[in-house]
């Protein structure tokens, strides 16, 4: 049977399932990945509805938490007792930080650091049938930059602008599994964007590790890149992915508030509202200058979709001081609070920092703050009930139901005429739906 399937992946007509762990640049990772693998003459197997077993599982990891780790070795072994006949290859950030442990899992027979996601195709094309690989480039030495811009099975397509961190946030791995900040050129990344205008894309997001801190080292910035893509014509759509709130500059915000391309949506990470816990988390700014950015994005887009970032329970948070962090954020004009655990990492600074919060504390804290989000997001969007709103549509649902987010990112399901995925219309938003989060609405033009 090995043989068998050496013999397809070595000719090109395996089949191939995929599995993204993680954020929006590691589904833009893997959905590149596809398409080359693709056009390689490979198949995709989709497991709900193909038959048999694949020949090549490839899993694209995530290593931001301990979960992020669990959830990966769970489903590794999962996916090997369901077809053991696959070879299994692994990438991504828990595979750059742990080789050694990942190798080890059954099933797994490559192993591909961050810089190597691009060198997939080659390795799974070479892939003989009793061959293990592990191929890492320490983290110092990775200096490379793998395009990706990519929609997989989405409606929007993900232009990832940029990788790599030079900061060094005391309780983040970030650094060391995607090695330093860099980006490509601008004309490379228009010339990307041009090339879904060819193809009718109508909205893309702007990805990556650090993007605010795209060109660094470089004349051009995030701004420049931001007016040259506002320049391509065909393109209805930009959003910006998270974007640090000290590289977050009034001149971006002015921007995006003229433009009709850039949507009123910003993602921001704060991690606490507290000024010593940001301290000792080694962030870059302090909770005064959080909240002149929000302020100022309010006063140039005030029905702006702000999304916060939020880690509850890291060391050194007594109770007093989560509690100034949560009165902070309940002073701040936002729309919804992401809010994730805090989890020790090894090798990171913050195990140096005193005062572990229980894992009960923890669990409280994450409760009472995402029923802030929950509230915070409910008046937000009650704001804009029966209102008129854009809404790039996407896939067809059961009995003709399709979905989309309006321009400042509110969710709608709506019942559509025909198939309109990929098609902007104009949508009243009727109701709100508290426990799936989305506006019941109508289209008011076809």
């Amino acid at each position: 049977m090995k043989n068998d399937v050496h013999k397809q992946i070595s000719g090109g007509r395996g089949s191939i399932m995929y599995h993204t762990f993680g954020c929006k640049l590691n589904f833009a990772e893997t959905a590149t990945l596809q398409q080359h693998l693709e056009e390689d003459g490979f198949m995709t197997f989709h497991p709900d509805v193909s038959s048999g077993s694949p020949d090549i599982i490839v899993i694209n990891s995530c290593s931001v938490t301990e979960v992020a780790d669990k959830k990966c070795r769970q489903y590794i072994r999962s996916i090997h007792r369901r077809w053991p006949e696959a070879s299994i290859a692994v990438t991504g950030c828990y595979a750059q930080l742990k080789p050694d442990q990942v190798a080890q899992l059954p099933g797994v027979r490559i192993v591909a650091g961050s810089d190597r996601k691009g060198a997939l195709p080659a390795l799974i094309k070479t892939l003989s049938a009793d061959s293990h690989g592990v191929y890492i480039t320490p983290v110092d030495n990775i200096d490379t930059f793998t395009p990706s811009c990519a929609r997989g099975d989405r409606t929007r397509y993900f232009l990832k602008v940029q990788d790599g961190c030079d900061y060094r946030c005391s309780y983040c791995t970030i650094p060391r599994a995607r090695g330093k900040s860099r980006s490509p050129l601008i004309e490379d990344l228009v010339s990307q964007v041009e090339n879904v205008v060819r193809e009718g894309g109508k909205e893309i997001v702007l990805t990556g590790v650090n993007i605010g801190d795209f060109g660094k080292g470089r004349k051009d910035s995030f701004i420049d890149l931001v007016r040259a893509l506002d320049a391509v014509e065909g393109i209805e759509r930009y959003r910006i992915s998270s974007i640090e709130p000290n590289l977050l500059t009034d001149e971006i915000i002015e921007f995006c508030a003229q433009s009709s391309r850039f949507m009123p949506h910003f993602h921001i990470p704060l991690q606490s509202g507290s000024d010593e816990v940001l301290g000792l988390m080694r962030r870059r700014y302090k909770t005064e200058l959080f909240k002149r950015r929000i302020d100022a994005i309010r006063h140039h887009l005030p029905d702006a979709f702000i999304g916060v970032d939020l880690i509850a329970g890291p060391r050194g948070e007594t109770e007093d001081l989560f509690v100034e962090s949560k009165r902070f954020v309940e002073s701040l004009d936002i729309s919804r609070l992401h809010v994730f655990a805090y989890s020790e990492r090894p090798g990171t600074d913050a195990l140096k920092i005193p005062h572990k919060v229980s894992p009960l504390d923890q669990s409280r804290r994450v409760t009472e703050m995402i029923a802030l989000s929950d509230e915070k997001l409910r008046r937000f969007a009650r704001r804009f009930t029966h209102t008129v709103r854009p809404v790039l549509m996407e896939h067809v649902q059961q009995d003709g139901i399709m979905s989309g987010f309006t321009d400042n990112y509110l969710r709608i399901k709506t019942l559509a005429p025909g198939n309109l995925d990929n098609t902007v219309v104009h949508v009243r938003l009727n109701e709100w739906d508290d426990k799936g989060q989305f506006f019941k609405a109508e289209i008011v033009n076809g």
